[in-house]
């Protein structure tokens, strides 16, 4: 038997979206709720930016080093 793909795989797959998944404290993942509701933006959006963040900063930081 065929794995039918359904519709919004698809479209992950084509747009480069993946799943993943953290174990992180209860009381950490609570507060990040409330905060990202109380800024009005989505989590998954601000911890894109998180990431972003983070990553340019670790790419500035290496560029220093070798200069």
């Amino acid at each position: 038997m065929e794995k039918k793909i359904r519709p919004q795989d698809k479209w992950n797959a084509k747009a480069g979206y993946i799943s993943k998944s953290y174990k992180l404290k209860k009381d950490v993942v609570e507060s990040f709720a409330k905060a990202c509701e109380q800024a009005q933006t989505s989590q998954a959006g601000q911890l894109t930016k998180m990431m972003q963040q983070f990553i340019e900063s670790v790419s500035d930081s290496d560029t220093e080093k070798q200069q």
